[in-house]
């Protein structure tokens, strides 16, 4: 007899999944995407997917000349270079696009590209306020969603599964307070990929998000040199942040085989420095 309990009818048109383990999907060899590869933890990401024997597509925003670095230092051969403007919905649309062409199809994608700029709501004026605002939200969650959107489509098409992964943050449960609309649009990246998880199943794509806490990237050296750097480290038990390899590694389980069964999840990556059930 089927299982008629609310919320557990299969979807129309397909066949449940009875076999536990692991799929069909490859563990090496595959066609991937990763967006804002330029440096940090994009870079890392590139790398840890490279050495596995895949190929990636390096996506960069403006940072052309440490795209080229991070191209030329990734092991193994078939990788290519690709900018696009995620802010723009036609740049997103685009980069899938060439993307597919360029490696012959794509079956990872890596939501990896974020802007992050401070802008504390008791000391910004309204115009800068709603600037960046904006920008998060075009590129944060909107470049997010419309890449999801081409990378699925191509999956689909393909027949042969995917894996989607995005990087959220720990500010999405703990706050930023001087950078809410980070936080808020990590929080609506989780909440995609949840939604995108449920809907893309059918189709033998798994969608995963982690959440990390401080990574000791470029991006964030200033902080973490300063003043502030000892009391960013002690957040952690361990007494330091995360490095990049660290996040990158666990990216490439998710994209794993043997991950399958993890769609849906948000992997905190934040060394027991805020804890939550």
């Amino acid at each position: 007899m089927p299982d008629t309990t609310p919320g557990t009818t299969p979807f129309p048109g397909t066949t449940p999944d009875t076999t536990p383990g692991t799929d069909s999907f490859p563990a090496t060899g595959r066609r991937v995407l990763v967006s804002g590869a330029s440096r940090g933890l994009g870079r890392a990401v590139a790398h840890a997917f490279a050495g596995n024997g895949d190929r990636v597509a390096v996506h960069y925003g403006s940072r052309r000349a440490d795209a080229e670095e991070t191209l030329a230092a990734l092991p193994g051969s078939g990788h290519v270079l690709l900018g696009a403007d995620l802010a723009d919905p036609s740049g997103a649309a685009a980069l899938t696009g060439a993307a597919v062409e360029a490696l012959g199809g794509i079956d990872v994608l890596v939501n990896n590209a974020a802007v992050n700029t401070p802008h504390p709501p008791a000391t910004t004026p309204y115009d800068d306020w709603t600037a960046a605002w904006q920008q998060h939200v075009a590129v944060n969650l909107l470049g997010t969603a419309h890449l999801s959107h081409g990378a699925a489509r191509a999956m689909i098409a393909q027949g042969t599964g995917g894996r989607i992964v995005n990087i959220g943050s720990r500010g999405a449960f703990r706050g930023e307070p001087d950078h809410p609309a980070y936080g808020a649009t990590k929080a609506a990246v989780h909440a995609l990929g949840q939604s995108l998880a449920v809907a893309l199943a059918p189709y033998g794509i798994a969608v995963a998000s982690v959440a990390p806490g401080f990574i000791d990237t470029d991006r964030v050296a200033h902080r973490l040199t300063g003043p502030e750097g000892a009391a960013i480290r002690a957040q952690s038990p361990f007494g330091r942040v995360a490095t990049p390899d660290e996040v990158a590694a666990a990216v490439r389980w998710l994209a794993s085989p043997e991950a399958r069964w993890s769609s849906g999840a948000v992997l905190d990556l934040n060394g027991a420095s805020y804890l939550r059930t």
